[in-house]
């Protein structure tokens, strides 16, 4: 499938979960990154869930992050120019949710792309390739190319990966890893 019919087809899906099945499947996610041999860094850049999109709950994965005290990154979408600016999580970070129900941070200590050394990414789907969809207007990938080489791309899916996704563009930045409620995919 392509990338506009994946999305559908994905939306659909995910519209038909229950809070609690979101919840659980979240708490297996984070479960099953603590597997991954990634916590010796410092820098994590995560994102805050949209509820009304049916996302991964990342809170579960903020609490796995705080409890080893770890630097957290979350980011401020403008959509001008589709990027993406990072601000450090604080005690004293403002988060509001803007007009398309993405939790924000107001402002904040900015950090630099390229300090940032692990990035949880939302999806809606992925392949076996590491190849993903999201929502389409390319946040992700601009952002990642703007990071460093080495940094880790791990996709959050409540989903199995597809066989392929057809019109992937060479722009397109792959994950490292996808990590669903029962498996840890490596690419």
């Amino acid at each position: 499938m392509n990338k506009n019919e994946l999305r559908i087809a994905y939306k659909k899906k995910r519209a038909t979960f229950t809070q609690d099945f979101i919840e659980d499947a979240s708490i297996a996610i984070a479960n099953q990154l603590l597997k991954l041999d990634i916590w010796q860094k410092t820098y994590y850049h995560i994102f805050l869930s949209i509820e009304s999109q049916k996302e991964v709950d990342t809170s579960f994965i903020l609490s796995i992050l705080q409890g080893k005290d770890k630097e957290i990154i979350i980011s401020k979408s403008n959509f001008k120019d589709g990027t993406l600016t990072n601000f450090l999580l604080t005690d004293n970070t403002t988060i509001k949710i803007n007009k398309y129900g993405i939790p924000e941070p107001e402002d904040g200590i900015e950090v630099p792309n390229k300090k940032i050394e692990v990035v949880f990414i939302p999806l809606l789907a992925f392949d076996k390739k590491g190849n993903r969809v999201g929502y389409g207007k390319g946040f992700y990938d601009q952002f990642l190319s703007s990071c460093n080489k080495d940094v880790i791309k791990i996709g959050l899916s409540f989903f199995p990966p597809e066989e392929g996704i057809v019109n992937t563009r060479k722009e397109d930045i792959a994950l490292d890893y996808c990590v669903t409620p029962e498996k840890i995919y490596l690419f």
